[in-house]
């Protein structure tokens, strides 16, 4: 099993040489895993052990009874569900997140940001758009944020060299943006979700890092300019008329609206204990009411497709099927032992928990970090005290770590990829520019840190 997910990792990591989906490997990995589970459930327990199959057997009169193969095969039902349920609550953030910044970006909503930055000066800019950007994917998420941005330079900067730049620079902020916020990338919110960072923890204690992570490379960058160059202004593209349509106070106010519903997600879960999904979707709710009220009565077919029920047929399902597949891989190797297994051999060769947490930082610039925080929670089980508790240095080290260590290489992080389809970035090019300053950076961050806490 565990020989399988790592060719699966590598295979998704080249997926693109591959000509696969890595949503299809992920799933097809998934399932392959919990076949193997179920078939062969019995030795592998006996083999790796299983503390809640023997809490199960030990508290539960009617499951004692049961043969061992039954014991196994409910034990695995049980698991599968349990697993499913976790796995779903993460999903149904992503998906309605989507939703969210699909809806704002449709009708126009960040064209106030973009209306809004009116500096064409080149390293000026650079810095504008690096803390936007930063402090921008802290809400949206990196990925997200990462799509808005590009679309953004493409309307301020005319020539491809210059826009090279600036996305390359635009992947190590957002991923440093995320880093610091329960909800700014995939594996800050699996480290949320599962309890193992609580929200002013994480932001008080990986914020100043993060942005030390950020300056390193952006004055680096800062100097491919020359100090008064200015921007040559690309074509201007015919605006959408319907867009153009569009009330700019609804817009604004749909914007708001928008960054609101995601920015309060944290505070309604610190305040009255709601998951994190329901905050998500109940900010979708309000917008879908706003929306529906807007458009309703104009039948239009273009102004249809602004209401949220078109939404959902844009947003990108494969991302969301390709999480629900890792995340199921790892639930399969947590069930059958390996991860346990995988954290004593770490522990005997790892001088330190935040060692562990920087080699998996390192790791991430090419492996998928999602895995990897889904492997390393599972790995080690919340503690009541000691290095695995709850907002210890392990786990609010490790959210710095895998997000920001995924900006090493342009295939470490989501953003990453997602840049380098929308400006077709090559791999050298990135590795060339901002592979050095971005290792400098993650090292620096990762230092400030360890100084601190």
């Amino acid at each position: 099993m565990p020989v399988i997910f790592i060719i699966g990792i590598i295979a998704i990591a080249f997926e693109d040489a591959l000509r696969i989906n890595k949503a299809a490997l992920a799933i097809g990995m998934s399932v392959l895993l919990w076949i193997m589970v179920l078939a062969d459930g019995a030795n592998m327990f006996n083999m790796n052990g299983s503390d809640m199959l023997e809490t199960m057997i030990k508290n539960i009169p009617s499951f004692a009874e049961l043969s061992v193969h039954e014991q196994v095969h409910k034990f695995l039902e049980f698991s599968i569900i349990e697993s499913l349920g976790d796995v779903s609550a993460t999903l149904f953030f992503v998906l309605g997140s989507m939703a969210i910044i699909e809806l704002v970006d449709s009708h126009g909503g960040f064209e106030v940001i973009v209306n809004s930055i009116k500096t064409r000066n080149k390293r000026k800019l650079l810095w504008v758009i690096s803390f936007l950007t930063f402090f921008l994917s802290s809400i949206l998420g990196n990925l997200a944020t990462v799509i808005v941005i590009i679309a953004l330079l493409r309307r301020i900067v005319g020539d491809r060299e210059d826009r090279l730049i600036y996305a390359g620079m635009t992947i190590i902020a957002a991923n440093a943006g995320g880093a610091w916020s329960p909800i700014g990338d995939v594996t800050t919110l699996l480290l949320w979700t599962g309890g193992t960072v609580t929200v002013l923890h994480q932001v008080t204690h990986v914020i100043l890092p993060s942005l030390v992570m950020m300056s390193v490379p952006l004055l680096y960058t800062t100097f491919s300019f020359k100090k008064d160059a200015v921007c040559k202004s690309p074509k201007q593209e015919k605006p959408d008329p319907f867009l153009a349509k569009i009330d700019p106070r609804f817009k604004r106010m749909l914007l708001i609206t928008g960054l609101v519903s995601l920015g309060s997600i944290p505070v309604l879960q610190s305040l009255l204990h709601l998951p994190p999904f329901m905050g998500i979707l109940l900010g979708l709710a309000v917008m879908w009411v706003m929306t529906d009220r807007r458009w309703a009565v104009r039948q239009i077919p273009v102004i249809q497709d602004l209401r949220v029920q078109r939404v959902f047929s844009r947003i990108d399902v494969p991302t969301v099927l390709f999480f629900l597949g890792i995340l199921m891989s790892v639930a399969s190797l947590k069930t059958a032992g390996h991860l346990g297994q995988m954290s004593g051999f770490l522990d005997a060769v790892m001088p330190s928990p935040e060692v562990i947490s920087m080699v998996l930082g390192i790791t991430s610039s090419f492996l998928d970090n999602v895995a990897l925080v889904a492997g390393t929670i599972g790995m080690y089980p919340l503690a009541a005290a000691g290095p695995f508790m709850t907002d210890s240095s392990f786990w609010t080290f490790l959210a710095y770590c895998a997000v920001t260590g995924g900006s090493i290489l342009i295939i470490g992080s989501a953003s990453g990829v997602t840049v380098m389809g929308l400006e077709k970035i090559p791999f050298g090019y990135y590795l060339k520019k901002f592979s050095l300053p971005a290792l400098i950076g993650y090292f620096a961050g990762a230092a400030v840190y360890l100084m601190l806490f």
